[in-house]
């Protein structure tokens, strides 16, 4: 008996908890190197050469790699072994970080930011695959979701706080060989605390749907890019957004009669996936934006230094922290539907009230209280819009279900800062011809957080009509199980699993 035991013990997963911090600090590593360059784009910029729309890019190239080829490092984790995929995406992230922090030309630095992006595209949807396992749907996975959330808004705003201090403590080529150095440490964790699973799924690979998509994403988000500084109706740029289109409508075609699609019709049988990640690609149209034009305001407007800018994240950091770990409690007070309102309406206030930042400014004033109310809404937007994504999804499509959120996520937050760039230049341009610079610098930011604002308050009004679905949205278990609470990120109870 004692050795039935033994052997008991041996074969199961060690410690969860321990292997979702090591999964989660994944997490934080991708989401960190998505903002960490904000802060020191002004140093990168005279360092390597960059021209305005180079500088754009070192932001877009990590974006656009990222979002096009999350899909199929979703995929991939499914057929190949998620564990597998996620030290492989490891390895390729902290080669391409390394390899940035080295780079001497605007082209090689590029390119290797791309690269990054492809492998955090391996690393984000197998890491939340394996999150996901450790914890079935209940009240832990709930907890777990709530820790996911929290390390990806810290890993945003935390990026911006390394990035002041590295860039002013070491110079810029440290924002990458940090990440490269933590990267690598987390490999390790990954190792020793996440166990192996029998987790290869069957079926093939889909190399013309991800093709098609790929190339279809590269043209959109290029076409919005380059239109900040050609205009809209260049050529080139009409060109682009015209391929996009025909690309998408291609890959639409395709995937109707591939028997391996890379998007299975069945992973939206139950009708929530869908409505997840449409309002995943709104939220992420402004998240990325934010981190990216907040920066730019204290440094460029206010004067404030690397390192004065960087820890001025600090509050919005631990507004999102604290938003993501009390969500689940939130949640089972007033439902999802409620919760995830509130969370997006929070957000959109905090947003409108940095519409109203001032060319002579200060940062209590302008930059405190709206960073405060913009973590604290997009944490608990996220865990909610995360746990919707992934609701009812059969296990052996858990990693494609985490790759098409991201993919929204992603996708949606280049796009979303290429359009608002776009828009924030051309307002500043035009003020230009009769305002001082500042001023008209700060109206570009200001029109750039005004669209922001708009889009969530949309958005929020969308998640009451779409996630409204059932009794399960108002935080109530089905009536077979009138006493059970559903908490966050529970897609289905014990006895009532929908099908699949």
């Amino acid at each position: 008996m004692n050795l039935g035991r033994m052997k008991s013990r041996a074969a199961a997963p060690p410690r969860p908890g321990a292997a979702l911090a090591a999964l989660a600090a994944a997490q934080f590593t991708v989401m960190l190197a998505t903002s960490i360059v904000n802060v020191a784009l002004p140093q990168i910029r005279s360092g390597v050469g960059l021209s305005d729309g180079g500088t754009t890019w070192v932001v877009n190239a990590y974006g656009l790699a990222f979002g096009a080829l999350l899909l199929a490092g979703g995929r991939a984790g499914d057929l190949l072994g998620r564990r597998r995929v996620l030290l492989v995406g490891l390895a390729v992230f902290a080669g391409a970080s390394l390899a940035a922090g080295l780079a001497g030309s605007p082209g090689l630095l590029i390119a290797a930011r791309a690269v990054q992006g492809a492998g955090a595209a391996a690393i984000a949807p197998a890491a939340l695959a394996l999150a996901l396992d450790l914890f079935p749907p209940g009240p832990g996975r709930g907890r777990a979701l709530g820790v996911w959330g929290a390390v990806s808004g810290a890993g945003g705003a935390g990026g911006v706080l390394l990035g002041g201090v590295l860039t002013q403590a070491w110079g810029w080529p440290w924002v990458f060989h940090a990440v490269a150095l933590g990267t690598a440490l987390v490999a390790i964790a990954v190792v020793a605390l996440v166990p192996r699973a029998a987790d290869r799924g069957s079926g093939r690979f889909d190399l013309l749907g991800t093709a098609t998509v790929t190339l279809a994403l590269t043209a959109l988000v290029w076409g919005l890019t380059t239109a900040r500084g050609a205009g809209w109706t260049d050529a080139g740029v009409l060109a682009a957004l015209l391929g996009a289109v025909v690309l998408l409508v291609l890959f639409a075609l395709v995937e109707r009669r591939r028997p391996d699609a890379l998007i299975p019709p069945r992973l939206f049988r139950t009708g929530r996936v869908a409505a997840g990640n449409l309002l995943m690609a709104l939220l992420g149209s402004v998240w990325i934006a934010l981190f990216f034009f907040l920066p730019l305001y204290q440094q460029q407007v206010l004067g404030m230094g690397p390192l004065a800018t960087g820890a001025g994240q600090l509050p919005l950091a631990v507004a999102n922290m604290l938003g993501a770990m009390v969500a689940p409690r939130i949640t089972a007070r007033i439902g999802a539907t409620a919760t995830l309102t509130a969370a997006l309406l929070t957000e959109a206030a905090g947003l409108l009230w940095l519409s109203w930042m001032r060319p002579d400014g200060s940062y209590l004033v302008d930059v405190l209280g709206p960073s405060v109310l913009v973590g604290l809404g997009l944490s608990i937007a996220f865990v909610q819009l995360t746990a919707l994504a992934v609701d009812g999804v059969p296990r052996q499509d858990a990693g494609l279900a985490g790759g098409l959120v991201n993919t929204t996520r992603q996708v949606g937050g280049a796009v979303g800062l290429a359009a608002l760039a776009t828009l924030a230049g051309s307002v500043t341009a035009h003020a230009t011809t009769d305002r001082p610079p500042l001023d008209a610098l700060t109206a570009g930011y200001q029109a750039a957080f005004t669209v922001s604002a708009a889009i969530l308050a949309t958005t929020a009004l969308l998640a009451v009509a779409l996630t409204r679905t059932s009794r399960r949205d108002r935080g109530l278990a089905p009536p077979a199980a009138p006493a059970r609470a559903v908490q966050p990120g529970q897609g289905q109870t014990a006895d009532r699993a929908p099908a699949s």
